[in-house]
């Protein structure tokens, strides 16, 4: 049975135990009042109106408690109401695993919080859980295999180990229960039914690795001293490989971590290939030939023998040599492997580290192949020195302000949803600075966000100049820009961050006095930059947006009225001369016929249809009314046909034979 249920049989016979005491408890008070009403009777008339004055009080008293208790009992009863609807119309319930799902009992406050949690897997929860599983593993993976080869590491220091060793059986231990509790992808939606969760680990191949992980080899421990009993921890070195993807992802320095962690391989590589060198040592035995560990005197301390064993293990694995030949077969067979790993971790190295170098001076080695094109073409063209240094400059300042970035080409490989989100977080508040577009529909301004393109200019350049046709306008991000006179002599204004200028000359307001021409020039002062958004973007985004076209253009006649740069008369007739009214005239005139004409021709050919299909059914039944005739008649001929056949052959039969 469902949790909402009981939620609500219970709920319920509260109410009804409630009413049943407040009931109780007015007629109580009504028989108490009656009694002492009686009893007034009798006595005096001043005691009589001083007891009916406490009792009304009373009786006042116990009317605001019994209202007060009501209240209480409706919103119990309707909070309770609320939770089980909103149990019973929960989203993941119904949706999350293609079925219905029972109600559960409401876990506590720990359970909901710590225990019956489920983990997303792209969660920041989940990846500091890998984090601390890393940890474990890493130490698992340094630390078992030294303490399996030098026996005094393992003997000086066993309460450590023993301490440590158990933390990260722990870890283990609560991994599996954060694996149980670890949602997964099912047709888009994040799965987190324990059942279905707890049967999705088993089933895996990890939940078995996970076990064998877990096996309590320790307790051999007891017996020998040997830590290589522990290297079944060594299975859960796949969580350390997903921790290292994740941060790969994650981090914003992904080539650095890269070296840091095949640094990290190299290491582990090495000291792995010291300790099994030591072993080796140790089998043969210490001191029997010049290629094995000589374990006396200052060469038995700890410190010596690991630092000797990893310098041993650096020399062959870097293939430098220089080490002590091998004498025996065992010797010789490792030391061939060793090379032969050698060989390999180098390649690697050498490899890896070319590829992250080349791709950390990626965008360096791209930006610079541009620049030294443009050199070699002002060279080619025998530009002066002066703009060829100002084309300098300026690719220097593109490159130390890290606007090299081709943003357009990045954002193409996100879709479109993604595209407009992270425009609209980058060029939002900047486009709503625009007056025209402040109280535009957001489709709108999703789709002009999306056009906005920048663009940098140098010391001394011309955004527009007086009198070009006005096909973009421009809002400030950063930067001074001059509105000057046409020579460039007299600065009217300096424009700062934030401001735009031509937006009137990109929406063709009728009636404009300046036309589509710019009014003024503007120039840079320092180095600026600029969001472009040109006119034929706009006009795109508009067609989908007639309203707003309209709201844009009266906002436009708005502006030129108060600067009176608006022909009042032209903006009436939409910015159309007298005779291009006439031609509309007789533009549209012209289509109402055509139109009418198109009408009456579709009656026409629809009669003629009809007359085809009536003529059609009328040629058919005379077809068949014909063949039916033709067939009687060729009957009623064959008929005599036939009997005349039959008396010549009668009279042959009753002639005698001669």
């Amino acid at each position: 049975m469902s949790e909402a249920g009981p939620s609500r049989v219970n709920s319920g016979e509260k109410s009804q135990v409630t009413d049943g005491v407040l009931d109780k408890v007015e007629k109580g008070k009504k028989k108490d009042l009656d009694l002492s009403d009686n009893d007034d009777t009798d006595s005096d008339n001043d005691y009589s109106e001083k007891t009916k004055d406490n009792t009304r009080k009373e009786s006042g008293t116990i009317r605001r408690i019994v209202g007060t208790l009501r209240v209480i009992k409706s919103w119990v009863t309707r909070e309770n109401h609320q939770d089980s609807v909103a149990r019973a119309d929960s989203f993941l319930e119904r949706f999350a695993l293609g079925a219905p799902q029972e109600a559960a009992s409401r876990p506590s406050d720990f359970e909901s919080k710590y225990i019956l949690q489920v983990l997303d897997k792209s969660g920041n929860k989940y990846y500091r859980w890998l984090v601390v599983v890393t940890v474990a593993v890493m130490y698992n993976m340094y630390v078992i295999v030294a303490r399996a080869a030098f026996n005094d590491l393992q003997t000086h220091y066993r309460p450590v180990w023993f301490t440590l060793d158990y933390i990260c059986d722990f870890i283990y231990v609560i991994d599996m229960f954060v694996k149980f509790r670890t949602g997964y992808l099912d047709q888009g939606l994040l799965v987190t039914d324990r059942k279905l969760l707890a049967k999705h680990y088993m089933k895996s191949r990890t939940f078995v690795l996970d076990c064998i992980s877990l096996f309590p080899a320790d307790l051999f421990l007891l017996v020998k001293e040997n830590a290589a009993l522990r290297f079944s921890r060594l299975l859960r070195f796949p969580r350390a490989l997903e921790c290292f993807d994740r941060t790969e992802t994650i981090t914003n320095y992904p080539n650095f971590f890269r070296i840091v962690n095949l640094i990290m391989y190299i290491v582990i590589i090495i000291h792995w290939n010291a300790c099994l060198y030591f072993e080796i040592s140790k089998t043969i035995g210490y001191g029997e030939d010049g290629w094995v560990y000589n374990n006396t005197g200052e060469w038995k301390s700890l410190r010596r023998q690991y630092i000797y064993c990893l310098y041993w293990s650096t020399l062959t694995l870097t293939t430098i040599g220089e080490t002590p030949a091998p004498e025996t077969d065992v010797e010789y067979a490792f030391v061939i492997v060793d090379f032969l790993v050698g060989v390999l971790i180098f390649a690697t190295i050498v490899g890896n580290v070319g590829s992250m170098i080349s791709n950390m001076n990626l965008a360096r080695a791209d930006f610079q192949s541009r620049m030294d094109g443009i050199k070699q073409y002002m060279r080619l063209r025998k530009v002066s020195k002066e703009l060829e240094g100002r084309v300098i400059k300026w690719f220097d300042y593109l490159w130390s302000n890290k606007k090299t970035l081709d943003e357009e080409a990045i954002l193409n490989a996100l879709p479109e949803k993604l595209r407009a989100e992270i425009a609209l977080h980058v060029h939002l508040d900047t486009l709503r600075q625009v007056s025209i577009f402040s109280d535009c529909e957001p489709g709108l301004l999703v789709e002009l966000v999306l056009k906005l393109k920048p663009q940098v200019y140098s010391p001394g350049d011309y955004i527009c100049r007086k009198g070009d046709i006005g096909r973009e306008m421009y809002i400030v991000k950063q930067g001074k820009l001059d509105v000057v006179s046409e020579d460039g002599k007299i600065v009217f204004v300096t424009l700062g961050d934030g401001s735009y200028f031509g937006e009137l000359s990109i929406l063709n307001v009728p009636g404009s006095l300046s036309g589509n021409r710019r009014t003024a020039s503007v120039r840079s002062v320092g180095y600026s930059d600029l969001f472009c958004l040109s006119k034929d973007d706009l006009l795109v985004a508009l067609k989908e947006y007639p309203e707003a076209k309209k709201m844009l253009e009266e906002r436009g006649k708005q502006i030129l009225r108060k600067d009176d740069l608006i022909d009042e008369e032209v903006a009436r007739r939409g910015g159309k001369s007298p005779d291009e009214i006439k031609q509309q005239e007789l533009l549209s005139s012209v289509e109402e016929r055509l139109e009418t004409l198109q009408t009456k021709f579709s009656r026409l050919l629809a009669e003629y249809h009809k007359s085809q299909m009536k003529l059609k059914q009328r040629i058919t039944k005379l077809e068949k009314k014909s063949k039916l005739e033709k067939e009687q008649s060729d009957n009623k001929d064959t008929k005599p046909k036939h009997k005349s056949s039959k008396h010549p052959k009668n009279s042959q039969e009753s002639q005698p034979v001669a």
